[in-house]
């Protein structure tokens, strides 16, 4: 079978990580994405480390399988070979606020004239009818809005601090890729084109908030927000005599099997603290601190093993070097070897996904900047003199 979303056309007018995961996504699973960049490309490219200029790491992770045309969209002639691209694609996914876009004189208004099926999804901080519409959004902020740094004080953390990854960039980019799938989807049957917007705060929102909407679920609330259970500071990998495991004792079989494993039989039938879920969410900081001080009494490779037989489920606790040598993840090849044409010998991470039915084709890799201009302006029919003057020349990555 060919690729899921082969025949899938999309201009990607964005940068940095949210805009550009969505569109790699939706490259791996075979759309033709079209990766517009400015001059000065994508700011990721200069993120290090790297082995060529403009070739930063960041960079190579978020934008395979895409095609890059460099534009000056200041360039009113640069405005008009986008226009002859727009008429020939599916999609525009954009993260350029609405008004900035207006003003270079592209909005969806103009380009639906010549694609009147076009979906323009546009990616912004903060949905176009609140106060905030308009403002910038990164993902510090987001986490800062959406209460991540106070929900990290609240399990146990000295001061607030925010997650040390772009959690919301990547978690909204899959929103959009989702929306983006539900627009086209209903275009196919209505022949018709839209805008869609998906705003990162209120996607967000929805995202962090919902396992702790607690007792503000109802009107009027019944009790604070917060899921307990989630929030004790004992809720954290269990130290041991020589490391930490990650345990979740979470079922009542779970329950029944620790209390089996550690002497205490009858423990389950006889405290009424654990024989519920809702007693357990009550109870869950002591009970959590309890099973903490037992894994304090033996090894890691210990507890691993007496958990694994009791069936409960239990892990090590990987670092950032550690992981690249997880058993699992090296028997399914998730972490690669593949060959770039400028950048040599690299690891990538896989697609996650596997189909009966479908093998995934080798990545086109992370293009040079502008490295596809001339190619695809020719495919969108632009005149021969216009391309010569936008191509940008290839400089030698070496």
């Amino acid at each position: 079978m060919g690729a899921p979303l082969a025949g899938m056309r999309i201009i990607d007018l964005t940068n940095v990580v949210m805009g550009p995961y969505c569109t790699q996504v939706l490259g791996d699973y075979g759309a033709d994405v079209i990766k517009v960049e400015p001059p000065t490309g994508d700011t990721t490219r200069q993120i290090p480390p790297m082995r060529n200029a403009g070739m930063g790491c960041m960079f190579l992770h978020l934008n395979r399988n895409k095609r890059s045309v460099q534009l000056d969209l200041k360039n009113p002639e640069a405005v008009e070979a986008l226009v002859e691209i727009a008429a020939g694609v599916d999609a525009i996914v954009c993260n350029v606020r609405p008004a900035a876009m207006g003003r270079l004189g592209i909005t969806f208004e103009r380009l639906s004239e010549k694609n009147p099926g076009l979906i323009w999804l546009s990616l912004v901080g903060f949905g176009s009818d609140g106060p905030y519409a308009g403002r910038p959004a990164y993902d510090d902020l987001i986490q800062g809005l959406t209460a991540m740094p106070s929900l990290l004080v609240s399990a146990g953390s000295g001061h607030p601090h925010y997650v040390p990854l772009s959690f919301n960039d990547r978690a909204v980019g899959l929103h959009a890729a989702i929306a983006l799938l539900a627009a086209v989807q209903q275009r196919q049957r209505t022949g018709v084109g839209q805008v869609v917007e998906v705003p990162m705060y209120e996607t967000m929102v929805q995202f962090t908030v919902g396992d702790h909407m607690g007792g503000q679920t109802f009107e009027p609330p019944n009790g604070p927000p917060g899921y307990q259970r989630t929030l004790t500071p004992e809720r954290r990998p269990y130290p041991t005599t020589d490391g930490h495991v990650c345990a979740i004792i979470y079922t009542d079989r779970h329950w029944q099997s620790f209390f089996e494993l550690t002497g205490q039989g009858d423990r389950f039938a006889t405290d009424e603290r654990v024989n519920s879920l809702l007693a357990r969410t009550t109870h869950a900081k002591d009970l959590y601190a309890e099973v903490g001080e037992v894994l304090r009494t033996n090894t890691t490779a210990f507890w691993l093993d007496a958990f694994n037989t009791a069936d409960i489920p239990a892990t090590p606790l990987h670092t950032l070097d550690s992981v690249f040598h997880d058993p699992h993840l090296v028997a399914t090849d998730t972490f690669h070897v593949v060959e770039h044409p400028t950048e040599g010998t690299m690891r990538e991470i896989a697609m996650p996904t596997t189909w009966s039915k479908w093998e995934p084709e080798p990545n086109r890799p992370a293009p040079l900047l502008g490295q596809h201009t001339a190619e695809v302006l020719r495919e969108a029919g632009v005149a021969d003199d216009l391309i010569q003057r936008l191509t940008p020349k290839q400089p030698d990555p070496k």
